[in-house]
């Protein structure tokens, strides 16, 4: 099962949420409303929007996805909304806890767009409300004093990080989130993208150990040779900080960092970090990155009528009012966003074709498995060739008891 958006995305960057004030509420909610998502600025903007209309009760938690399964499983389910992301939808996907929303929509949805409508098997199961993805930061005084080009590739990535290697400007000419685990897995899927790789084959067996897969890895490691030698425990936040402390002069980060390089109460890099396209590779001409969306769902184990309150109360959240308000704090892909300078490699990124993040049981299953087997291969314990067939055996196996396979 694949969760998309229907159309293009648009994109921007996460910031620091505003304090404006919202529009009242279209209706007095009487009923009680309880939603679950993460605690991010754009949540603390959405639900305070959902609070205008009273008895809301808003949980923002950065572990919900890990509460979410079993707290929608019940029944009646603990929570009328959840936040969800691409990933953390498919699980209440999977096991039916939450309800499609075609006759919601139809009813109260009229300002909805339909790049927010996130479609599996034609009935409409979740409304995004913003996207992320990963694009090249760069170090625009650095570039210049150099005179190294905008990087458009990743063999354009490598050049530049020789040149400034060699001069010596900074501590290390990349970063990169190269944390074993999840973060490592991602970065593997952005490249394998990036080279039109296929994770699987037709009965979802495993299809990475190929040509494209050997030249996602080799081309990881090459980027590993410009970055701290501590790589492997670089996450998001790293990288940040890093940027921030003038230690790198580039990276593929998360368009949700990209306020943090002007915030002047942290930050030693303050407009000189410019936000451009996430790269190709390989003479290929997709972006190698991936786009995710966060959203809305309503939970199934509800009464329909607690279901069409708790739709209301979430279009008011996702309205105008409240994006005027806080428009840096998202990518928004509600109506009244004007995407800002941060939001420029966000905006190319999706604008030149990235695709979205392959949401899927399977996916979650190889997503997995990448993360614990590829650090072999950048250390050398093994071949590419030998890191992938382990890869996929452990995936085949994962799958098998999952009953994928």
């Amino acid at each position: 099962m694949r969760t998309i958006l229907k159309t293009a995305l648009i994109a921007g960057a996460l910031s620091v949420m505003s304090s404006g004030s919202y529009a009242a509420c279209s209706f007095t909610n009487v009923n009680t409303v309880k939603s679950l998502s993460a605690g991010f600025e754009a949540w603390k903007a959405v639900t305070s929007a959902m609070a205008e209309c009273g008895n809301v009760e808003a949980e923002l938690d950065q572990e919900f996805r890990k509460k979410q399964p079993e707290a929608f499983a019940a029944n009646p389910s603990l929570y009328h909304i959840g936040g969800v992301a691409n990933s953390t939808a498919v699980p209440l996907i999977d096991a039916g806890t939450i309800r499609p929303l075609d006759d919601l929509v139809a009813k109260y949805g009229q300002n909805l767009k339909d790049n927010q409508l996130v479609r599996v098997d034609g009935k409409i199961m979740a409304i995004a409300m913003m996207v992320n993805a990963q694009h090249m930061m760069y170090r625009n005084d650095i570039f210049a004093d150099l005179g190294i080009a905008e990087p458009q590739t990743y063999e354009d990535v490598l050049a530049a990080a020789k040149k400034i290697k060699a001069a010596g400007v900074v501590d290390y000419p990349l970063g990169g989130t190269f944390k074993t685990g999840w973060n490592l897995a991602e970065e593997f899927v952005n490249m394998y993208i990036g080279f039109d790789g296929a994770f699987f084959n037709d009965d979802l067996s495993p299809s990475i150990n190929n040509a494209n897969g050997v030249a996602a890895l080799e081309m990881m490691k090459s980027l590993t040779e410009y970055m701290d030698p501590e790589y492997l425990v670089s996450d998001s936040t790293y990288v940040q900080q890093q940027f921030q402390q003038g230690k790198i002069a580039m990276a593929n980060l998360w368009a949700s960092r990209a306020g943090a390089m002007d915030n002047a109460d942290e930050s030693q890099v303050v407009g000189k970090v410019t936000m451009s396209t996430a790269p190709t590779v390989g003479g290929g001409s997709t972006p190698a990155s991936t786009l995710w969306w966060d959203g809305i769902v309503i939970a199934a184990n509800i009464s329909d009528a607690a279901a069409e309150n708790a739709f209301r109360v979430a279009m008011e959240g996702l309205d105008t009012e409240m994006v005027k308000a806080n428009n840096d704090a998202a990518v928004w892909l509600v109506d009244g966003y004007e995407p800002t300078a941060t939001a420029a490699g966000a905006f190319a990124t999706a604008n030149n074709g990235a695709k979205p993040y392959p949401a899927s049981k399977q996916m979650s299953l190889m997503h997995t498995a990448l993360g614990n087997g590829i650090a072999a291969f950048l250390t050398g314990e093994k071949s590419a060739a030998d890191a992938l067939a382990d890869i996929e055996a452990a995936y085949t196996t994962a799958a098998k008891e999952a009953g994928v396979l």
